[in-house]
């Protein structure tokens, strides 16, 4: 019985001692370093042809040069098909991009009918099978190019892919498609799973789409049930367990609830538990909030995410005295680059003790700055690099230290999907709907 003991103790002594080390280590997260099984089933019917047929393979090329190729990360396998599926690539076979590029520009048409279906069914039942770290995927994601109708049927094969939690996309080429076929095999919303090309000369418009797709799916996995569909995003009101801290009252209008943060309430959670896949490249930082009394005058981070060494590697700030909002990101050349908004009145209105919206939208090389739905400015970011998931994420601190700065919250949340910018407006904010219901 003694030594069962010992045993047991010595398991537990041993996984505090791995978890001690995986805190002191420095870890990276964001889109480059996810954790994916991905999966490309390309048309090589005869309908592509050759000379498009190398423009879809320099697709593939461009769209997986964002990832780390390895077996820590991101693995990628490439299926050609027409008549019959043909595996060009399999799972973790090359394990660095360059060795994984090469590979694609090796690949030879096929030429044949379109059976998109069997295709599918290939990857479901024998590629992803394949892969030698089932246990440790974080995504097992396939993306169909097709630029016709499948002379198979392609729903059962599809609904098995989802059925196994394999997320498809659908991307479909030329005027040949047939929109209903690509909803069949895509996941729902299509708005996000299903993308148009007119033809392979053109696809590469949808290149950044497709990026910033792959990696919401690699790096979003929550969603924010918002009106009638849900977004992928962080509910950080609720991740940063505002709402069991903080007091609750009467928010912007009657039907909205708002919280008070006091100086004696701390907001701070690990970073690996809000954003255990790092940031997305793009995203949107949406905060209703009131700044009142001394507040107003103070500077404050209102949300950051700090390295395990305190470095900011994330924030937003307000500085009531010079009537500013600060957006700091990381950068590839420096420890962090900051981006100071201060178009005279729109920023000044923030500080006036009422209710605003402040919106963020940040793209991988700028940022735009929106105050109760009117931009206020659009400044360009240098290139950024992955944060450090092993600090700590925080709402309302001064500078510098863990003081919180008391603060009225209503919503705080960071969408991953850039669009979101556009649907979400201040309508919470009664100045708001009243002066868009007054007659022009």
């Amino acid at each position: 019985r003694a030594m069962l003991l010992w045993s047991v103790w010595s398991v537990v002594l041993l996984l505090t001692l791995v978890d001690a080390a995986e805190e002191d280590d420095d870890v990276r997260a964001g889109c480059s370093t996810a954790v994916n099984d991905l999966v490309y089933i390309v048309d090589g019917s005869w309908s592509v042809g050759f000379s498009d047929f190398d423009t879809a393979k320099q697709w593939l090329i461009n769209i997986t040069s964002q990832f780390d190729i390895s077996s820590h990360y991101t693995q990628v396998a490439v299926i050609q098909y027409s008549d019959t599926p043909r595996l060009e690539i399999s799972l973790g076979k090359h394990q660095g991009g360059a060795d994984l590029i090469q590979a694609i520009r090796s690949i030879t048409y096929l030429g044949g009918n379109t059976q998109t279906g069997r295709a599918i069914k290939f990857a479901v039942d024998h590629v992803f099978p394949s892969s030698q770290r089932v246990s440790r995927v974080k995504n097992r994601i396939a993306v169909v190019v097709t630029d016709g109708k499948s002379q198979d049927d392609v729903v059962d094969a599809s609904m098995e892919a989802r059925a196994q939690g394999i997320t498809v996309f659908a991307v479909g080429v030329g005027s040949e498609i047939t929109t209903s076929e690509l909803l069949s095999i895509a996941n729902k919303p299509s708005s996000t799973y299903v993308l148009y090309a007119e033809d392979y000369t053109t696809i590469d418009r949808i290149r950044d789409s497709m990026e910033q797709k792959l990696c919401e799916e690699s790096v979003c996995p929550t969603r924010i049930p918002v009106a009638s569909r849900d977004e992928k995003g962080f509910e950080l009101m609720v991740g940063m367990n505002i709402q069991m801290k903080a007091k609750k009252i009467p928010g912007s209008l009657v039907s909205e609830k708002a919280y008070a943060l006091s100086a004696y309430v701390d907001i701070t959670e690990k970073t690996r538990d809000i954003f255990p896949e790092g940031l997305p490249p793009s995203y949107v930082f949406v905060a209703t909030l009131r700044l009142q009394g001394f507040s107003s005058k103070l500077t404050f981070d209102l949300w950051r995410v700090l390295s395990k060494d305190k470095e900011t590697q994330a924030a937003v700030t307000l500085c009531g005295k010079d009537k500013t909002v600060t957006f700091t990101t990381t950068s590839i050349t420096e420890t962090a680059q900051r981006i100071i908004f201060q178009t005279g009145f729109q920023v000044c209105t923030l500080y006036d003790g009422k209710w605003h919206q402040l919106k963020l939208l940040v793209r991988p090389s700028q940022v735009t700055s929106f105050l109760d739905d009117q931009l206020i400015q659009e400044i360009n970011l240098e290139a950024t690099e992955p944060i450090f998931i092993n600090g700590e994420t925080q709402v309302a601190k001064r500078i510098g230290d863990d003081t919180t700065v008391p603060v009225d919250l209503q919503k705080l949340r960071l969408y991953c999907d850039p669009h979101q910018s556009e649907r979400e407006t201040a309508c919470e904010i009664y100045s708001v709907v009243r002066s868009s219901l007054s007659p022009a």
